[in-house]
């Protein structure tokens, strides 16, 4: 019996169990090494969610803690998400040479090229004398929409309809926060921004598997 054992174990493999094989270690290797886009979409959905959600219960009428302390927690969560968005991305260009690493760097670069940009806009806006009341919604719908069309742009590169459908949502979110109005726009940016993002991370973490 044990020389039969020993004969099952030595026999070759077919073609089929070494396919099976290569399928299963290389799977164990990408999720090994490989940066995974459910994480950080999960990750950016809980700052929206909870960062923009504590800012507006934070505001009048609600004003459950001082609105300083929420602005103060949710821009550490920022940028804790951004730190992360950083790891990820020097992870998802290890090992990758040629003309797609090259792209991924123009992307990633981009968004630190616009949004500065828009930052610029937005500043010299304010010092000009816009109304207090509009800073909020300014910032809400130039941000959002220029992070639509940032993933609308990686939707695509990459040919992601995942992340191509995101963009959209994000775009009308900002379009929404505009039209709520303040401070209601916190709402809009938490709930239906926070669960587009949770959503998406969801649908990448169902199809990985």
């Amino acid at each position: 019996m044990v020389d039969d054992e020993r004969d099952d174990d030595a026999r070759p493999m077919t073609p089929e169990e070494s396919l099976a094989l290569i399928a299963r270690q290389s799977e164990e290797t990408r999720r090994g090494i490989g940066p995974n886009p459910a994480v950080l979409l999960a990750v950016w959905g809980a700052v929206w969610l909870f960062g923009f959600g504590l800012v507006y219960v934070s505001a009048p009428p609600t004003a459950l803690m001082p609105l300083w302390a929420a602005a103060a927690i949710a821009a550490a969560g920022f940028a804790g998400a951004m730190a992360y968005s950083a790891v990820y991305g020097i992870r998802a260009s290890r090992g990758v040479r040629g003309p797609s690493r090259l792209v991924g760097a123009m992307y990633g670069w981009s968004w630190m090229i616009a949004f500065g940009g828009l930052t610029v806009v937005n500043t010299a806006l304010i010092r000009l004398g816009l109304d207090t009341e509009l800073i909020p919604l300014l910032w809400s719908g130039t941000a959002l929409t220029l992070t639509g069309l940032m993933y609308l742009a990686g939707g695509m590169l990459w040919q992601s309809k995942v992340q191509y459908g995101l963009g959209v949502w994000i775009i009308a979110c900002g379009a929404a926060s505009v039209l709520a109005g303040g401070p209601h726009n916190f709402l809009v940016l938490s709930l239906a921004g926070g669960g587009g993002f949770l959503v998406a991370s969801l649908v990448f973490l169902v199809r990985s598997r």
